[in-house]
């Protein structure tokens, strides 16, 4: 199928998505870990835009295999925290890791899926993908609003040879709370001091400059439409909308550029074994090739599940991706997770993921 059939899909799945929430809302909040349902209906979930594409593709195949469907609703990944913890869906969906304490709060276990990356994306005449080089600092003086025009100094000595326009630069960010601003704002905060003091790292900040659009599709559509524009978007969104990505300096110095081998050099050092909580952030690795943006997603899910067999949808779900999907994420730039992690997570799932009976609700095939 095609990235145009691609989004055609994502947009079916979250119109179904819409009616199974109303129908949710109508019925009143479900007990935790268990939404609303028949243990064999489709699975429900909500959250992060970054790995929409892939959930979709797999949500496709799973339901030609299984004839069980994801109902899943692309709303941020703040909006996915909170209707996990409303009790609203199946499973939640978020960019941001949560903290372990956080996670113990809230009686939630969190399990990463795939990781890809967070790619600056822009729209100067004359200037293709691939052409500008940034670095990080500049980045985050672009979005502090002190770097203003495209043929500002500091841009250009970058980029000798490059015809930069002197045209002021529009600045495009999420208006919803977002795992991908998590990361962006974070990495900004590593690499920038005024950065940290001034604006700091969140899923949702008080940007000091620039245009809201909702979700990765909303940004991208911005940066599409806006002359001029800035934006960051994850990078299946950037390939969808042909939108010209910049060269982005990574830790060691070099202009690298965002594909799935850089994606995999950043994660190629993720100490998974040692993450409490499966807490870790993969920004700024230091590997010679590594994308300094990368990150995981992932899945949250009540520790005690009211429904052992609405979890056990959940964790056959993505059991099935875990063997079935690396392929489909890989050709839309996602990063499967090593066969070691899988092992680990679905370990954890027998002994994070409990029935009211206190058995693990799903034991991997």
């Amino acid at each position: 199928m095609n990235r145009r059939n691609t989004l055609v899909t994502l947009a079916a799945v979250m119109a179904c998505a819409g009616a199974l929430a109303a129908c949710n809302q109508n019925k009143g909040a479900s007990a935790p870990g268990s939404a609303s349902g028949p243990s064999g209906a489709d699975v429900s979930g909500a959250g992060a835009t970054f790995p929409a594409p892939v959930y979709a593709k797999w949500a496709e195949a799973y339901k030609a295999s299984s004839g069980v469907g994801l109902n899943y609703q692309a709303i941020g990944s703040g909006g996915g925290i909170k209707q996990i913890k409303a009790k609203t869906v199946d499973f939640g969906a978020s960019d941001k890791p949560l903290k372990p304490d956080e996670l113990n709060a809230a009686g939630l276990y969190q399990f990463p899926t795939v990781m890809g990356g967070v790619v600056p994306v822009v729209n100067i005449p004359g200037v293709a993908a691939g052409q500008l080089k940034l670095s990080g600092p500049l980045l985050a003086s672009i979005y502090l609003g002190a770097v203003k025009t495209w043929n500002d100094p500091a841009i250009a000595k970058l980029n000798p040879g490059v015809k930069l326009p002197s045209m002021p630069i529009s600045v495009v960010h999420r208006s919803d709370g977002s795992g991908t601003s998590f990361l962006y704002t974070s990495y900004l905060a590593m690499v920038s001091p005024d950065w940290k003091t001034k604006v700091g790292a969140s899923d949702s900040v008080s940007w000091p400059t620039g245009l809201g659009g909702k979700g990765n599709d909303g940004v991208a559509a911005l940066v599409k439409q806006t002359s001029g524009s800035i934006g960051y978007v994850e990078y299946a969104y950037a390939k969808q909308n042909h939108l010209a990505n910049a060269l982005l300096q990574n830790k060691s110095g070099a202009f690298v550029a965002p594909t799935a081998e850089d994606f995999a050099a950043a994660a190629a050092g993720a100490d998974w074994e040692h993450a409490q909580g499966n807490y870790l952030l993969l920004l700024d690795q230091a590997a010679p090739k590594a994308w300094p943006i990368t990150g995981a997603t992932f899945i949250l899910v009540y520790k005690q599940q009211a429904s052992p067999e609405r979890g056990a949808q959940v964790l056959k779900f993505y059991d099935w991706a875990y063997k079935n999907g690396d392929a489909a994420a890989s050709a839309l730039d996602y990063v499967p997770l090593p066969d070691s992690v899988k092992a680990m997570v679905r370990k954890q799932w027998s002994t994070e993921i409990k029935g009211p009976d206190g058995k693990p609700v799903y034991a991997a095939q």
